[in-house]
């Protein structure tokens, strides 16, 4: 296990003590899939409340981990793990697909994920996704790095609802990026080719210079489009 989980782990053990129920590694990290330049450590805090005072306990351990490069750790109560999965549907299906215990009990390998609005949220999430995007990349278009980046860095929120798109029609969906791009891209009929090339730029296979990422914008929004389009067919 890396050396900053270990750290974050007795750091929540010494701020909570028996308060604290489970410590969970999802995410790229969890699936293997860990780039350092574009991935985050991601975990799931689960304590037996949640007051002011575990807020304040963990302050100094949350600023620390931030400062590792990961976002705060996800806090919850077990009672909310057990009742708040028809919000967080995609989240808790992930989730519960792939994650390592990293201390206490495992709450979520036997968690029952209620999905009654699990199609509505992943074309909201898919829809808002999108807007961002564009929204982002109004602000760079003329500038080639800045839009390389910024397409980059999206390739994992595009991965994992790319994933829930393919799970909704019906498929066992992989969890590395490569295979869901091309299972989606044969699945719902799109151009494949911006989201491998991508994927080659962040694994260091093609120089930055060899990716043109105007030309390539087009048609990996075109490919976005077309998962939106097929899981909002699953509801007429």
């Amino acid at each position: 296990m890396d050396k900053r989980l270990t750290q974050l782990v007795e750091k929540l053990k010494h701020a909570h003590g028996d308060r604290l129920v489970s410590v969970l590694l999802y995410g790229s990290a969890a699936s293997g899939e860990h780039h350092a330049r574009f991935s985050d450590f991601n975990v799931l805090c689960v304590l037996s409340e949640l007051t002011p005072r575990e807020l304040a306990a963990g302050e100094d351990i949350f600023r620390w981990w931030r400062e590792q490069g990961s976002p705060s750790p996800l806090l919850l109560t077990e009672t909310e793990v057990a009742t708040c999965t028809d919000c967080f549907a995609i989240e808790f299906n992930d989730i519960k697909r792939q994650h390592v215990l990293l201390y206490g009990k495992d709450v979520v390998s036997d968690l029952i994920v209620d999905t009654t609005f699990y199609r509505a949220q992943v074309e909201h999430e898919l829809r808002a996704k999108l807007l961002r995007l564009r929204q982002k990349a109004g602000g760079m278009l003329s500038d080639a790095k800045l839009l390389r980046r910024m397409l980059a860095d999206s390739l994992s929120t595009f991965a994992t609802l790319f994933r829930h798109a393919l799970a909704l029609h019906g498929e066992e969906p992989p969890f590395r990026k490569r295979e869901i791009f091309q299972r989606a891209a044969a699945r719902f009929e799109f151009d494949a080719a911006p989201f491998e090339k991508l994927l080659d730029l962040r694994e260091e296979r093609i120089k930055a210079g060899e990716l043109e990422p105007v030309e390539l914008f087009g048609t990996y929004l075109k490919g976005i489009s077309a998962v939106i389009e097929a899981v909002d067919r699953l509801e007429r």
